[in-house]
């Protein structure tokens, strides 16, 4: 067998994790695009993350220059399996004690659009974006994530292709609702070994009975928002149709406080109240929850109607609203592949392209925890021992963070990117099991996360 000529490095640290990825490249050129995609993504963000920028050189002018057409190569026609990148990032993120999933953790599926022009790309038309809030023309993707208190990563990504796109519309054997393809991620993510104790996800997938009812089947965990119009109509008049309905016949004194903690320092005073309603109840196969910050007027952004097939012993109301406040790091997560990675910012067509660039910037969004552990460990191995201490809750796990810092012209090294991401991750996630990440609402609206997020 030949043996391969060597790759020019990729800078810093990146070339020992791209090294990971070696052997599922077929030749020295994807092994070289691979490292220049990389760390084109990783760099600080001067202008759009499109293929001239990634590959350096200027846009337009030389959007025909070799450099630009390697990677555009590279992304649409060389033979290279993006499952298989996305299989050996979750592995590299799995079998290291820091960045590995445990079982506290939450699977969030979502979805995320974006505006794209024309409609000559795949997946593009108009369609709900919940970038934006409203129907605009773009592509919209369906994710996972899985997160803890203490780290949160991408883990599968497919597109929607709205019914308009196929030629038998929604009757077409190609259409897959987004709720249908959030199904196919969690098993993705279960084939892949991912630990977790609940899927979340909000209202409009809660609201979503086919799903629920799959999930339900299966007996997979899960704690789901919804609206709190949403109930059956076909039930007594005399009893309660919705969660809405449900919640006017308690009593202030039946609601139960939940304190909240966050990393920042400040503490947040909720109340959660089980409900009974419909089939719905504490002793059921289906428990209801509300949670608020105010039991008196359930202010609309900080108000949670929530099912959860999981048992009163093992997710007590607290522990319930603690799982739903994870899902907040999605948010967190879209906002950084986006404004720092490009998740957006590609300028391909087609199907196979647009999955892979995805999957680059999910690996290049690992690469960050990668990093950081490795840092970690140096940082142990160096340090003059201290006494053991008996771990307590959630925080023994958790990754010694990097000190703040903020992203500069001058950044080029992509460790420091990775600090930049990691610095100030968790300044306002929750410190203990009695806490919880700090969330939005579970609706449609995508609304800016509350945690200290990154600067260009």
């Amino acid at each position: 067998m030949t043996t391969r000529r060597p790759c020019p490095p990729a800078p810093g640290p990146l070339e020992d994790y791209a090294l990971q990825f070696d052997s599922l490249f077929h030749s020295l050129a994807q092994r070289h695009n691979f490292r220049t995609y990389l760390a084109g993504l990783l760099a600080p963000r001067q202008r759009n993350k499109t293929l001239t920028a990634l590959a350096g050189t200027e846009p337009l002018v030389q959007a025909h220059a070799a450099p630009a057409q390697q990677l555009q190569f590279f992304l649409s026609e060389s033979n290279w399996d993006a499952n298989a990148i996305t299989a050996r990032t979750l592995q590299l993120l799995c079998s290291d004690a820091l960045t590995a999933p445990t079982a506290d953790g939450v699977l969030v599926v979502d979805d995320t659009g974006d505006r794209k022009q024309g409609c000559a790309t795949d997946h593009v038309a108009r369609q709900y974006l919940g970038s934006v809030g409203k129907i605009d023309n773009g592509i919209v993707a369906v994710t996972s994530l899985w997160a803890n208190e203490q780290r949160y990563y991408p883990l599968h990504v497919a597109p929607y292709t709205p019914e308009g796109r196929l030629p038998g519309g929604k009757q077409d054997p190609a259409f897959h609702s987004k709720p249908q393809i959030a199904l196919g991620l969690v098993e993705q993510a279960i084939a892949a070994g991912v630990a977790f104790k609940a899927i979340v996800a909000d209202c409009f997938y809660g609201d979503h009975r086919e799903l629920a009812a799959t999930l339900l089947q299966r007996q997979l965990p899960f704690v789901l928002s919804h609206r709190g119009t949403v109930g059956r109509g076909w039930a007594p008049v005399e009893v309660a149709h919705s969660f809405n309905e449900a919640i006017d016949d308690v009593r202030l004194r039946d609601w139960h406080k939940v304190t909240r903690h966050f990393r920042d320092g400040h503490v947040e005073h909720w109340w959660a109240i089980e409900l009974t309603f419909l089939g719905y109840g504490a002793n059921k196969p289906v428990r209801a929850i509300c949670a608020t910050t105010d039991r008196r007027t359930l202010p609309g952004l900080s108000t949670w109607y929530l099912t959860t097939n999981l048992p009163v012993d093992s997710a007590p109301l607290v522990e319930v609203v603690r799982l739903y406040g994870l899902r907040h790091w999605i948010e967190q997560g879209y906002k950084q592949m986006k404004d720092e990675l490009g998740w957006a910012d590609f300028m391909v067509r087609n199907d196979r392209a647009i999955r892979r660039h995805w999957v680059l910037v999910c690996c290049a969004f690992a690469f960050c925890w990668w990093q950081e552990a490795r840092e970690a460990r140096m940082h142990r191995d160096d340090s003059p021992p201290v006494p053991k201490k008996k771990p307590t809750g959630t925080t023994a796990n958790a990754m010694p963070l990097a000190a703040a810092a903020a992203l500069g012209p001058g950044m080029a090294d992509p460790a420091g990117l990775a600090d930049a991401l990691l610095a100030r991750l968790l300044r306002q996630g929750p410190t203990d099991r009695t806490g919880h990440a700090s969330a939005i609402r579970g609706d449609r609206t995508r609304h800016q996360p509350s945690s200290p997020h990154l600067t260009n």
